[in-house]
Protein backbone atom coordinates (compact mmCIF):
# COMPACT_ATOMS: atom_id res chain seq x y z
CA UNK A 1 0.00 0.00 0.00
CA UNK A 2 1.44 3.44 -0.75
CA UNK A 3 0.72 6.82 0.65
CA UNK A 4 0.20 9.60 -1.46
CA UNK A 5 0.69 12.86 0.88
CA UNK A 6 -0.09 15.82 -1.61
CA UNK A 7 1.16 19.32 -0.02
CA UNK A 8 -1.93 21.18 -2.15
CA UNK A 9 -5.48 21.02 -3.49
CA UNK A 10 -4.21 21.15 -6.93
CA UNK A 11 -1.61 18.29 -6.29
CA UNK A 12 -4.45 15.86 -4.59
CA UNK A 13 -6.09 16.63 -8.08
CA UNK A 14 -3.22 15.58 -9.81
CA UNK A 15 -2.79 12.62 -7.83
CA UNK A 16 -6.34 11.49 -8.36
CA UNK A 17 -6.02 11.59 -11.78
CA UNK A 18 -3.26 9.66 -12.02
CA UNK A 19 -4.35 7.55 -9.33
CA UNK A 20 -8.32 7.08 -9.52
CA UNK A 21 -8.13 4.24 -7.02
CA UNK A 22 -6.41 5.86 -4.42
CA UNK A 23 -8.73 6.19 -1.30
CA UNK A 24 -8.65 9.46 0.27
CA UNK A 25 -8.41 9.72 3.91
CA UNK A 26 -8.75 12.66 6.35
CA UNK A 27 -9.69 11.90 10.03
CA UNK A 28 -9.73 8.46 8.87
CA UNK A 29 -12.49 7.28 11.15
CA UNK A 30 -14.20 4.64 8.48
CA UNK A 31 -11.32 4.21 6.51
CA UNK A 32 -8.58 2.48 9.45
CA UNK A 33 -11.29 0.58 10.79
CA UNK A 34 -11.80 -1.09 7.39
CA UNK A 35 -8.33 -1.50 6.56
CA UNK A 36 -7.59 -2.57 10.29
CA UNK A 37 -10.43 -5.05 9.55
CA UNK A 38 -8.99 -5.93 6.44
CA UNK A 39 -12.09 -5.45 4.70
CA UNK A 40 -10.25 -3.12 2.14
CA UNK A 41 -6.31 -2.94 1.27
CA UNK A 42 -6.30 -0.33 -1.53
CA UNK A 43 -3.33 0.25 -3.33
CA UNK A 44 -3.17 4.26 -2.92
CA UNK A 45 -3.79 5.90 0.26
CA UNK A 46 -4.28 9.97 -0.52
CA UNK A 47 -3.72 11.69 3.13
CA UNK A 48 -5.78 14.80 2.40
CA UNK A 49 -4.58 16.76 6.03
CA UNK A 50 -1.69 18.96 4.52
CA UNK A 51 -4.61 21.00 2.72
CA UNK A 52 -6.16 23.59 5.04
CA UNK A 53 -8.52 24.52 2.87
CA UNK A 54 -10.75 21.36 3.57
CA UNK A 55 -10.85 21.96 7.80
CA UNK A 56 -12.35 25.76 6.83
CA UNK A 57 -15.72 27.32 6.77
CA UNK A 58 -17.52 30.28 5.19
CA UNK A 59 -21.02 31.71 6.53
CA UNK A 60 -22.19 34.08 3.22
CA UNK A 61 -25.41 35.56 3.70
CA UNK A 62 -27.80 33.05 2.46
CA UNK A 63 -25.60 29.59 2.49
CA UNK A 64 -22.72 27.86 4.81
CA UNK A 65 -19.89 26.70 2.82
CA UNK A 66 -18.60 23.72 5.25
CA UNK A 67 -15.28 22.31 4.29
CA UNK A 68 -15.23 17.99 3.91
CA UNK A 69 -12.43 17.81 6.97
CA UNK A 70 -14.31 20.11 8.92
CA UNK A 71 -14.83 18.04 12.11
CA UNK A 72 -18.07 17.28 13.47
CA UNK A 73 -16.64 19.01 17.04
CA UNK A 74 -16.10 22.14 15.31
CA UNK A 75 -19.83 21.92 13.68
CA UNK A 76 -21.01 21.65 16.82
CA UNK A 77 -19.28 24.61 18.45
CA UNK A 78 -19.35 26.71 15.77
CA UNK A 79 -22.03 26.62 13.59
CA UNK A 80 -25.14 25.66 16.05
CA UNK A 81 -26.98 28.79 14.48
CA UNK A 82 -26.41 28.35 11.03
CA UNK A 83 -26.19 24.64 10.81
CA UNK A 84 -28.75 23.30 14.08
CA UNK A 85 -29.95 19.88 12.32
CA UNK A 86 -26.26 19.37 11.71
CA UNK A 87 -24.93 20.04 14.84
CA UNK A 88 -27.59 17.91 16.66
CA UNK A 89 -26.32 14.61 14.48
CA UNK A 90 -22.58 15.82 15.15
CA UNK A 91 -23.36 14.86 18.82
CA UNK A 92 -24.22 11.58 18.20
CA UNK A 93 -21.51 10.59 15.94
CA UNK A 94 -19.27 7.86 17.81
CA UNK A 95 -17.30 9.40 20.91
CA UNK A 96 -15.38 12.39 21.35
CA UNK A 97 -12.45 11.71 19.55
CA UNK A 98 -14.13 10.07 16.75
CA UNK A 99 -15.98 13.72 16.70
CA UNK A 100 -12.78 15.62 16.99
CA UNK A 101 -11.08 13.84 13.91
CA UNK A 102 -13.97 12.76 11.73
CA UNK A 103 -15.94 15.15 9.28
CA UNK A 104 -18.83 15.29 6.61
CA UNK A 105 -16.53 14.56 3.94
CA UNK A 106 -16.01 11.51 5.03
CA UNK A 107 -19.78 9.97 5.48
CA UNK A 108 -20.05 11.49 2.37
CA UNK A 109 -17.51 9.74 0.81
CA UNK A 110 -18.41 6.31 2.06
CA UNK A 111 -22.00 7.22 1.46
CA UNK A 112 -22.88 4.29 4.19
CA UNK A 113 -27.01 4.23 5.03
CA UNK A 114 -26.25 4.34 8.56
CA UNK A 115 -24.07 8.08 8.27
CA UNK A 116 -25.11 10.17 10.80
CA UNK A 117 -24.52 13.56 9.09
CA UNK A 118 -26.84 12.53 5.87
CA UNK A 119 -30.35 13.03 7.49
CA UNK A 120 -29.42 16.07 8.58
CA UNK A 121 -27.60 16.78 5.03
CA UNK A 122 -31.09 15.75 3.09
CA UNK A 123 -33.15 17.68 5.64
CA UNK A 124 -31.29 21.15 4.81
CA UNK A 125 -30.44 20.76 1.21
CA UNK A 126 -27.90 21.97 -0.43
CA UNK A 127 -25.31 20.52 -2.79
CA UNK A 128 -21.58 18.84 -2.71
CA UNK A 129 -19.01 20.56 -4.06
CA UNK A 130 -16.63 17.49 -6.44
CA UNK A 131 -13.37 18.67 -8.39
CA UNK A 132 -11.08 16.70 -10.47
CA UNK A 133 -8.38 18.08 -12.65
CA UNK A 134 -11.29 18.31 -15.66
CA UNK A 135 -13.17 20.71 -13.05
CA UNK A 136 -15.43 21.45 -10.67
CA UNK A 137 -19.21 20.67 -10.18
CA UNK A 138 -21.88 20.94 -7.87
CA UNK A 139 -23.82 18.05 -7.04
CA UNK A 140 -27.22 18.35 -5.44
CA UNK A 141 -27.49 16.44 -2.26
CA UNK A 142 -30.49 14.77 -3.43
CA UNK A 143 -29.20 12.83 -6.42
CA UNK A 144 -25.85 12.24 -3.90
CA UNK A 145 -26.44 8.51 -3.34
CA UNK A 146 -26.80 6.20 -6.27
CA UNK A 147 -26.50 3.02 -4.28
CA UNK A 148 -25.51 0.84 -1.34
CA UNK A 149 -22.19 2.41 -0.21
CA UNK A 150 -22.25 4.34 -3.67
CA UNK A 151 -22.70 8.33 -4.47
CA UNK A 152 -22.35 10.38 -8.25
CA UNK A 153 -19.04 11.22 -7.97
CA UNK A 154 -16.36 10.18 -10.76
CA UNK A 155 -13.45 8.25 -9.74
CA UNK A 156 -10.76 11.03 -10.35
CA UNK A 157 -12.95 13.72 -8.31
CA UNK A 158 -12.63 14.24 -4.83
CA UNK A 159 -15.49 16.20 -2.39
CA UNK A 160 -14.06 20.03 -1.67
CA UNK A 161 -16.70 21.46 0.43
CA UNK A 162 -20.53 21.00 1.03
CA UNK A 163 -23.00 24.12 0.52
CA UNK A 164 -26.19 24.34 2.93
CA UNK A 165 -28.59 27.16 3.23
CA UNK A 166 -28.98 28.64 6.64
CA UNK A 167 -31.68 27.43 8.26
CA UNK A 168 -34.60 29.70 8.28
CA UNK A 169 -36.52 27.98 10.48
CA UNK A 170 -36.29 25.18 13.38
CA UNK A 171 -34.48 21.59 12.35
CA UNK A 172 -34.03 18.47 14.52
CA UNK A 173 -32.33 15.06 14.38
CA UNK A 174 -33.61 11.62 16.28
CA UNK A 175 -31.25 8.56 16.17
CA UNK A 176 -31.92 4.62 17.17
CA UNK A 177 -28.64 3.04 18.63
CA UNK A 178 -28.77 -0.41 20.56
CA UNK A 179 -26.68 2.17 22.94
CA UNK A 180 -26.09 5.52 23.83
CA UNK A 181 -22.95 6.09 22.69
CA UNK A 182 -20.71 4.55 20.40
CA UNK A 183 -22.91 3.23 17.77
CA UNK A 184 -23.93 2.52 14.38
CA UNK A 185 -27.67 3.80 13.45
CA UNK A 186 -30.56 1.29 13.66
CA UNK A 187 -32.02 3.92 12.02
CA UNK A 188 -31.93 7.78 12.29
CA UNK A 189 -34.78 11.02 11.32
CA UNK A 190 -34.01 14.43 10.04
CA UNK A 191 -36.15 17.36 9.94
CA UNK A 192 -36.44 20.77 9.06
CA UNK A 193 -38.99 23.43 8.37
CA UNK A 194 -38.73 26.10 5.67
CA UNK A 195 -40.87 29.03 6.53
CA UNK A 196 -39.72 30.81 4.45
CA UNK A 197 -40.62 28.88 1.34
CA UNK A 198 -43.65 27.27 3.11
CA UNK A 199 -41.61 23.56 3.15
CA UNK A 200 -40.89 20.95 4.66
CA UNK A 201 -37.49 18.26 4.47
CA UNK A 202 -36.94 15.34 6.19
CA UNK A 203 -33.69 12.65 5.92
CA UNK A 204 -34.07 9.05 6.73
CA UNK A 205 -31.00 6.85 7.77
CA UNK A 206 -30.27 2.88 8.08
CA UNK A 207 -33.71 2.27 6.57
CA UNK A 208 -33.25 1.91 2.75
CA UNK A 209 -30.41 0.83 0.70
CA UNK A 210 -29.57 5.00 0.86
CA UNK A 211 -30.08 7.44 2.58
CA UNK A 212 -33.56 8.99 1.59
CA UNK A 213 -36.16 11.91 1.70
CA UNK A 214 -39.73 10.77 2.85
CA UNK A 215 -40.84 12.87 0.07
CA UNK A 216 -44.83 12.23 0.89
CA UNK A 217 -44.64 12.98 4.08
CA UNK A 218 -42.89 16.40 3.10
CA UNK A 219 -46.02 17.10 0.60
CA UNK A 220 -48.48 15.96 2.94
CA UNK A 221 -47.26 17.76 6.11
CA UNK A 222 -46.46 21.16 3.87
CA UNK A 223 -50.28 21.12 2.43
CA UNK A 224 -51.41 20.36 5.78
CA UNK A 225 -49.50 23.46 7.23
CA UNK A 226 -50.69 25.88 4.60
CA UNK A 227 -53.99 24.95 4.15
CA UNK A 228 -55.02 24.93 7.55
CA UNK A 229 -53.00 28.39 7.97
CA UNK A 230 -50.62 26.96 10.89
CA UNK A 231 -47.57 29.04 9.49
CA UNK A 232 -49.61 32.19 9.99
CA UNK A 233 -51.28 31.18 13.34
CA UNK A 234 -48.41 29.12 14.97
CA UNK A 235 -51.41 26.91 16.31
CA UNK A 236 -50.72 23.60 17.49
CA UNK A 237 -50.50 21.04 14.63
CA UNK A 238 -53.52 18.13 14.87
CA UNK A 239 -53.11 15.22 16.16
CA UNK A 240 -54.17 13.52 13.32
CA UNK A 241 -52.13 15.24 10.82
CA UNK A 242 -48.76 14.42 12.70
CA UNK A 243 -49.89 10.81 13.04
CA UNK A 244 -50.64 10.67 8.75
CA UNK A 245 -47.36 12.04 8.28
CA UNK A 246 -45.21 9.50 10.56
CA UNK A 247 -47.17 7.05 8.74
CA UNK A 248 -46.10 8.61 5.55
CA UNK A 249 -42.32 8.56 6.92
CA UNK A 250 -42.47 5.05 7.53
CA UNK A 251 -43.97 3.80 4.10
CA UNK A 252 -41.01 5.32 3.24
CA UNK A 253 -38.58 3.14 4.32
CA UNK A 254 -37.28 0.16 2.77
CA UNK A 255 -34.72 -1.73 5.08
CA UNK A 256 -33.15 -4.85 5.60
CA UNK A 257 -33.36 -7.24 9.03
CA UNK A 258 -29.90 -7.26 10.57
CA UNK A 259 -27.78 -7.57 13.68
CA UNK A 260 -28.96 -4.19 14.95
CA UNK A 261 -32.56 -4.57 14.00
CA UNK A 262 -35.36 -5.83 12.17
CA UNK A 263 -36.92 -4.08 9.25
CA UNK A 264 -40.13 -4.53 11.07
CA UNK A 265 -39.04 -2.35 14.16
CA UNK A 266 -37.29 0.15 11.79
CA UNK A 267 -39.82 1.09 10.15
CA UNK A 268 -41.96 1.89 13.63
CA UNK A 269 -38.80 3.14 15.53
CA UNK A 270 -38.85 5.89 11.94
CA UNK A 271 -42.49 6.54 12.31
CA UNK A 272 -42.07 7.14 15.72
CA UNK A 273 -38.54 9.57 15.46
CA UNK A 274 -40.75 11.32 12.59
CA UNK A 275 -43.57 12.32 14.68
CA UNK A 276 -41.55 13.33 17.54
CA UNK A 277 -38.67 15.50 15.87
CA UNK A 278 -42.08 17.11 14.08
CA UNK A 279 -43.43 17.66 17.93
CA UNK A 280 -40.39 19.30 18.84
CA UNK A 281 -39.79 21.87 15.53
CA UNK A 282 -43.53 23.02 15.39
CA UNK A 283 -42.99 23.50 19.02
CA UNK A 284 -40.27 25.64 18.07
CA UNK A 285 -41.68 27.70 15.30
CA UNK A 286 -44.76 28.51 17.50
CA UNK A 287 -42.53 30.41 20.64
CA UNK A 288 -40.46 32.45 17.51
CA UNK A 289 -44.16 32.95 16.52
CA UNK A 290 -45.25 33.89 19.64
CA UNK A 291 -42.53 36.20 20.65
CA UNK A 292 -42.58 38.05 17.75
CA UNK A 293 -46.33 38.56 17.62
CA UNK A 294 -46.03 40.29 21.30
CA UNK A 295 -42.52 42.11 19.81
Amino acid sequence: MDFLRPASWEEALAAKAEHPTAVPIAGGTDVMVEINFDHRRPEYLLDLNRIGDLSEWEVGEKTVRLGASVSYTRIMENLRAELPGLALASHTVASPQIRNRGGVGGNLGTASPAGDAHPALLASGGAVEVESVRGRRMIPIDDFYVGVKRNAMEPDELIRSVHLPKADGPQQFSKVGTRNAMVIAVCAFGIALHPQTRTVRTGIGSAAPTPVRAREAEEFLAAALEEGGFWESGDPVPPAVAKQFAQLAAGACNPIDDVRGSATYRRHAVGIMARRTLGWTWESYRGKERSAQCA
